[in-house]
């Protein structure tokens, strides 16, 4: 059976960019709650013995919503949560600095490609950093659809449920993407996913 994730800081470490009552909601009632109803959905079926990612896989061919939609915004939420830190954001590490100017021109243009992702994808969903074919690429999915469906390996992920940011920043989902990607972000972990 799949568990809550303990986080690696604490609900008010990041605070102010993404506040106590956001993580509390997001992490304790949203996140628990996908897992309960993936562990539910899944319990005395051939699905009990996969692994998640297998799970996101195999139900996504079969077209199964429900057991799909519950195991992917648990994946989803498990890597969202090791790509921020308390004073995240700042200085990259530069093995992934070369690799992101390598395969944007720049990290100006990566970030407003990342940024501009989250802005536009419409409704509910993710903004990603992904690698497919070797190559870095910024993509954007609907609802909790994850990457790995389509052969990417998502290396950074940012939640644009509103779940995530309007209790903090309302209907300013700029302004939340901004202060994610300036102020949260543990670029270390993403560049340990390489």
């Amino acid at each position: 059976m799949f568990e809550l994730p303990k986080l690696d800081y604490s609900n008010s470490a990041l605070s102010p960019i993404m506040s106590e009552q956001t993580l509390d909601l997001h992490h304790g009632k949203h996140h628990q709650t996908y897992i309960k109803n993936l562990n539910n959905l899944i319990k005395n079926t051939e699905y009990e013995k996969l692994s998640l990612e297998e799970i996101i896989k195999k139900s996504s061919s079969e077209n199964n919503a429900g057991i799909f939609n519950n195991a992917s915004q648990h994946w989803n939420h498990n890597l969202f949560w090791k790509c921020m830190k308390p004073n995240g954001g700042g200085k990259i590490p530069s093995k992934l600095e070369n690799r992101i100017k390598k395969d944007f021109g720049s990290f100006e243009k990566f970030k407003e490609e990342f940024i501009n992702s989250g802005i536009s994808q419409f409704g509910s969903g993710w903004c990603w950093l992904s690698i497919k074919n070797q190559k870095l690429v910024v993509t954007k999915t609907p609802n909790a659809v994850n990457p790995i469906i389509h052969d990417m390996k998502p290396i950074l992920g940012c939640d644009v449920w509103e779940h995530s940011y309007y209790l903090d920043y309302k209907n300013k989902r700029p302004d939340y993407l901004k202060n994610f990607f300036e102020k949260l972000i543990n670029w270390e972990f993403v560049e340990s996913y390489l």
